[in-house]
């Protein structure tokens, strides 16, 4: 052994492309000192030792007749039982089986503390939503109130507050002022005719004679909502679940976003007091602004004045809870010390009759009694209703499964749409409004000790105490406050341009695919925004399997891993084999793709093979002999020089699957080689392609090229050309031992 130290070898990815993965610790490499290369081919055969090549014996499959299969499977699902039936029962209320074992000393202190301050944070943003989604305050509480009890039947989820949400609420808006528009109410906001308040009752005298802008708009959003309610539990009794996962986490996050622009262009025009028709459409933000500038002389000040005292006190505030919620034992209800400040500032002052300032209006205590959506509404906004709904659904369950994890127990996906599809049907016959889980109040919730859902009962009582008795009393809430309420609230979402550059640093893709859906929610619409976003996530999925990264493997020596020699230093080759891997499924789109890599990599044997005819014929040519007086032309048997390369192992470990133009390609690329003596080997195939492989007929009978390793197929082409001496000539078999 030399008496020159060991040298620790550089491991370190010089391409962040293609060096992914770490080599296992431990391993030392012995660099050429002679050399400056960063790999070295060696002549020495001893590292790869040849031993009996390893074949395994499929299970044999039965052959299942479709029918019998069916058969089964239904008389397994509709067999009924009291056993069966009450684990269904169960399944479907999950309550039935935690409430029984709910620990009081434990958890009860905890779970009415977080019920109690999210229902004192969701009074003021419920009227605030109200107004963006078009809509009278009552049916903002309504609403909030309902979804709570219902997600406490139906929910799995301990800790997710389920209610109004700001970005369903804008997009079931944009739904109501198009229908109000067709309809023809074109005035004015104003409360429904004949609702008067007696003690904790309300009576609708004309409800059923007359339906004026507020009743229709109702109407509409109870409409919606009721069919976004329809698909959610549809997608949970066909368990479409697995649909969600084609709304990625920066797409969702680019949505939100880019509705939160929306939002904000929507309130905009109540901070400056003015009354502007909602713009609806492709570019109705830029269309919402352009109003603003044109109409901003008719700004009324006192409403300017209150919005901007409104965001001194809620910024610094939020920005306090959130930079000291470690050590507050709950958060600061600053939205309702506001609502409660400025109702009093407004009722005292007389700003509506003074300054004509506009103001919430009458909100009636109790409960309207139900009433069926209006069937003749659903073509209209059945299409509406999808995009709501999968908007609804992927939030609840992310938000769901987040939380899950972090506590460490399970929520069932299918059951989160069957509750979340519940909390939309049922309260739709109650005047209501799509909902969903909402991250800011769930932080809350989880934050200030919230163990069950009984949590969300507490905040039902709340919600309740303010429709039977409170409610009324802000009439002259200003509707400016609840636009700044609504407007800070977004302050979330607006900051996630801050996480761009570390999403940049760990994703590229990711960071356009927020980009491009947050700037088509945005200037487009929400609607077109989310669906622009889905197909464009899904180009971009397409477009990483079409131009994969392919490249030329090294080994390490005294050892059985391979890595890719232009991601690590010290790697080693052996001569006349090239090694590579292909990151990714072979399939049509990429099947010229990974032909052209290859041949870049190794070399174009269809290039050799011309280049070999062109040199026969000109061999032929010159070759010329005389006998007895006639020149005749014999054939010659030519004998090519032998290429250097002999070998080439493919690296299936990172090819997922095969179409049948994969396979198609792979006996193409195996026929090339082989026409100019070069054998191609397949190592380490995942079951899926060896079976696609063999129903491809891609194995010939007198020869099996398929290894279970990379070690296994470089010591056969070590080993078969030792044997041979040669090139592998077209056509040559090898046989196991």
């Amino acid at each position: 052994m030399s008496s020159e130290s060991k040298e620790q070898p550089d491991l370190s990815p010089r391409n962040s492309a293609e060096g992914n993965d770490n080599l296992a610790s431990g391993i030392s490499l012995e660099p050429q000192k002679e050399s400056s290369t960063d790999f070295k081919q060696v002549e020495t055969h001893d590292q790869f030792r040849t031993y009996p090549r390893i074949y395994l014996e499929p299970q044999e499959k039965s052959n299942t007749n479709i029918k019998e299969f069916i058969i089964k499977k239904l008389q397994k699902s509709c067999q009924c039982n009291s056993t069966k039936a009450k684990n269904m029962i169960f399944r479907f209320f999950p309550v039935l089986q935690w409430l029984p074992k709910y620990d009081l000393k434990k958890n009860l202190l905890g779970d009415v503390m977080s019920g109690l301050i999210v229902g004192i944070l969701i009074v003021p943003q419920s009227i605030a939503y109200s107004l963006l989604a078009g809509q009278d305050p009552i049916y903002g509480l309504y609403t909030s109130f309902f979804a709570s009890i219902i997600y406490f039947l139906f929910g799995t989820s301990r800790h997710i507050s389920v209610g109004i949400f700001g970005v369903l609420c804008l997009m079931i808006g944009e739904v109501v002022d198009r229908e109000l528009h067709k309809a023809g109410y074109n005035t004015a906001h104003i409360s429904p005719l004949g609702m008067v308040s007696n003690g904790s009752s309300l009576v609708n005298h004309t409800l059923e004679k007359i339906c004026d802008r507020s009743c229709y708009a109702i109407k509409i959003g109870s409409t919606v909502t009721f069919m976004a309610g329809v698909y959610q539990v549809a997608m949970g009794f066909f368990q479409v679940g697995f649909v969600s996962v084609y709304l990625s986490d920066a797409l969702l996050s680019g949505f939100v976003t880019g509705a939160s622009f929306t939002i904000l262009t929507s309130q905009a025009k109540y901070l400056l007091g003015l009354s502007l028709p909602r713009s609806n459409g492709v570019g109705s933000l830029i269309t919402t602004w352009i109003h603003i500038f044109q109409n901003i002389h008719n700004t009324k000040l006192c409403d300017l004045i209150t919005s901007l005292l409104c965001l001194l006190v809620l910024l610094p505030t939020k920005e306090l809870n959130e930079h000291f919620k470690s050590k507050l034992k709950a958060p600061i209800p600053t939205e309702l010390i506001v609502v409660v400040a400025a109702t009093l500032a407004s009722h005292f002052g007389k700003l509506k009759e003074n300054y004509n300032s506009s103001v919430a209006g009458h909100i009636p205590t109790g409960f309207l009694p139900p009433r069926a959506p209006d069937w003749s509404l659903v073509p209209n906004v059945a299409v509406d209703a999808i995009a709501i709904s999968f908007i609804g659904f992927a939030i609840t369950v992310s938000l769901s499964e987040m939380f899950a994890k972090k506590h460490g127990y399970t929520v069932k996906a299918n059951q989160e749409m069957y509750a979340i599809g519940f909390c939309n049907i049922i309260p739709s016959f109650f005047h209501c409004i799509t909902t969903s889980a909402a991250l800011a109040k769930t932080l809350v919730k989880e934050s200030t000790g919230c163990q069950t859902q009984i949590s969300a009962v507490m905040t039902a009582l709340v919600l309740l105490l303010v429709l039977l008795v409170i409610a009324p009393l802000f009439y002259s809430l200003q509707k400016c406050v609840l636009g700044v309420i609504t407007i800070v609230n977004l302050r979330g979402a607006l900051c996630k341009f801050r996480d761009l550059p570390s999403m940049w640093r760990v994703s590229r893709m990711d960071t356009v695919i927020w980009f491009v859906t947050m700037l088509s929610s945005a200037l487009i619409s929400t609607e077109l925004g989310l669906l622009i976003g889905v197909c464009f996530s899904m180009f971009c999925v397409i477009l990483r399997t079409q131009k994969p990264k392919v490249s030329l493997l090294g080994f390490v020596e005294e050892s059985e891993i391979f890595e890719s020699l232009s991601a690590y230093k010290n790697l080693q080759t052996k001569p006349g084999i090239k090694i590579v891997r292909f990151i990714a499924p072979l399939y049509y789109i990429n099947k010229e793709c990974f032909k052209s890599a290859l041949y870049k990599k190794t070399l174009n044997p269809v290039l050799v093979k011309a280049a070999q005819k062109k040199a026969a014929k000109k061999m032929l040519k010159e070759q010329r002999v005389t006998l007895s007086g006639i020149q005749d032309e014999v054939s010659v048997q030519l004998s090519h020089d032998p290429l250097e390369l002999h070998t080439i192992v493919i690296d299936c470990s990172a090819i997922q699957f095969l179409d049948t133009a994969g396979i198609s390609t792979l006996k193409e690329v195996r026929r090339d080689y082989e026409a100019i003596g070069i054998q191609v080997l397949l190592a380490q195939c995942n079951p899926s392609v060896r079976d696609s492989l063999t129903k491809g007929q891609y194995f010939r009978e007198e020869q099996n090229l398929l290894f279970y390793s990379m070690y296994e197929a470089v010591a056969f082409a070590v080993e078969s050309q030792n044997q041979k001496g040669t090139c592998v000539l077209n056509g040559l078999s090898f046989s196991s031992d």
